[in-house]
Parts: structure tokens; sequence; C-alpha cells
């Protein structure tokens, strides 16, 4: 074979072929391993203790993040932050999605406490909620 005939590609060959199937998941017994020779324990004990006291808070906004991770939601976020209230009707309409699809995703934006509704009648207007709104104004701006 002809990659076999120049040892400095073979060795090229070899080193990316095992990058491959390492970064696919497979283990192989040629590895390399990194030691740290001034590990700052101290350091990585506080900030495990750090992380660990912020738990609730950290699932909290995972929650909240999760929520907006999903592109209809956070469109749905955004127009709520620049026109105050809209109903399912004028959602649908701005973002070319049915109606039932909308009220899905709204919601799960109300069962997660960003948005609430009002009726006005037979309608039912959608805004964000007012600690929300402020949290998600600045992510807006760009």
């Amino acid at each position: 074979m002809e990659i076999f005939k120049n040892t400095e590609l073979n060795k090229e060959y070899i080193l990316e072929y095992y990058n491959m199937l390492n970064y696919k998941g497979f283990s192989m017994t040629l590895e390399t391993k990194y030691i740290r020779k001034n590990t700052d324990t101290k350091s990585i004990n506080n900030a495990k203790d750090a992380v660990s006291k912020m738990d609730d808070y950290i699932k909290t906004q995972s929650s909240f993040f999760n929520l907006l991770g999903n592109k209809v939601r956070l469109s749905i976020v955004y127009l709520l932050t620049n026109f105050d209230k809209l109903c399912v009707h004028d959602i649908s309409d701005i973002l070319c999605i049915s109606q039932s699809s909308i009220s899905q995703h709204l919601r799960k934006l109300k069962d997660g406490n960003i948005i609430q509704n009002q009726r006005d009648g037979s309608i039912i207007y959608y805004f964000l909620d007012t600690d929300v709104k402020a949290k998600i104004e600045i992510n807006f701006k760009g």
C-alpha cells in the first residue's frame, strides 16, 4: 500500500485516525495523559462548594433557558418584548405557524412563569411577566 511507504505520512495518518476514533467514542490503548503539576486544590474545592450552594438557582435558570431554547418560543418572547401584548391569532399570523402550535408553546411559557395572560371578552392576550421582562430585554438588545 502506498500509505505505508512514507513513515512520516504513516504517523500522521495513524494519529488522525486515532483522533477520529476517540472523537466518535471508541477507546483505544494509545493515550496521552495530561497531568497538572500545580493543582490548586483549595480553589477547586471552593468552586465545588460555590456550585453546590447555587444548585437550586442553577436548576431554576436551567429550566428558564430550556424553555427559551426553542426557536418558536424564543420568537414569541421576542415579540412580547417588543409588543406589550398579543393574542394567539396575532402571533400565529406573524410567525406563520398554526394557532394550535402557538397555543402549545404559549402554554409551556405560561407554565414556566415566563408569560401571563389576560382575557378581554373572548380574546386572551399574552404578555411577559414583569420580573422576566427586564431580564429578557437585556438579551434582545443587539
